[in-house]
């Protein structure tokens, strides 16, 4: 059974592709943020392919939505997968695509999303995530990067992890690729944990800056690194009402500068480090 739907076949030149899926995978927002970035400066962007969910979902946890439009006609809104051809304006055009984690068949799911990707004509993959690590707001923000082959981690300078345990759908998806042949980097940002609850445009543009470079295309970051600017300028005012705060931000920074590599599964530490904080507040 084909679970990919399409409404057209775009003729792309020598497209890559950027993946990002929120959930597990999305801390801050900073991954499916970045891709929606990117589609938020064409107007109304329509899918040209979308995986079915019916058999993805479960859909006592993620349920589907009830919308009403201005006519009062109900309409159900469901999770799924969706493709975007994008004209970079260089030599690659884009694919975008963008969804939801879903809870079931993983395998299957991400092999119809390789199969369609190749099928596409899809040169390359960088998959996008963020996760939660003992980083500070004020330093430059980390990208870690996993890939296919090794050599593309060493081509483009990425700090490496060692990080053994539970992955996402990211991890598969690499192994999909890998599977079919299409070179894949994944591309993870580290968010400050006391940040975790809010969008963070700085590690959205981090990955998006890494992107440009991985797959050679041009993407215009204006708006973003004008919110990227407030978003800092608003926690260093809050952050100046607090000098405890102030100086736990402070050590932050210096021992993110001494590390020579980032592990997602370094977060332990810092948790413990906050809840201590917290405790005495």
């Amino acid at each position: 059974m084909d679970h990919v739907h399409r409404s057209s076949r775009p003729q792309l030149r020598r497209p890559r592709a950027i993946l990002a899926w929120e959930g597990w995978n999305d801390a801050s927002d900073a991954a499916s943020g970045a891709v929606s970035y990117i589609l938020g400066q064409r107007d109304d962007p329509v899918p040209f392919a979308w995986i079915e969910p019916e058999e993805f979902y479960d859909f006592q946890v993620r349920r589907p939505h009830v919308e009403v439009d201005d006519g009062g006609t109900r309409s159900l809104s469901w999770p799924r997968t969706s493709a975007f051809a994008i004209d970079a304006e260089t030599n690659h055009d884009l694919v975008l695509v963008l969804g939801e984690e879903p809870n079931l068949r993983w395998k299957t799911y991400t092999r119809s999303v390789a199969r369609l990707l190749a099928e596409s004509d899809v040169e390359m993959v960088v998959t996008l995530g963020a996760f939660i690590g003992q980083v500070a707001h004020t330093a430059p923000v980390p990208i870690v990067g996993v890939a296919t082959d090794p050599v593309l981690v060493e081509q483009y300078g990425l700090r490496t992890s060692r990080y053994e345990g539970p992955t996402g759908v990211v991890g598969v998806m690499l192994e999909a690729c890998r599977e079919i042949g299409i070179p894949a980097v994944s591309l993870w940002a580290a968010v400050p944990h006391y940040l975790a609850a809010n969008s963070n445009p700085a590690a959205m543009l981090a990955l998006l800056d890494k992107v440009q470079e991985v797959l050679e295309v041009d993407i215009d970051t204006t708006e973003l690194k004008a919110a990227t600017s407030e978003f800092r300028t608003k926690i260093d005012e809050a952050m100046a009402e607090n000098e405890d705060f102030t100086g736990y931000v402070q050590r932050l920074e210096e021992e993110s500068a001494e590390m020579s590599s980032i592990d997602p599964s370094g977060g332990g530490s810092l948790i413990t480090e906050i809840e201590d904080f917290l405790k005495d507040r």
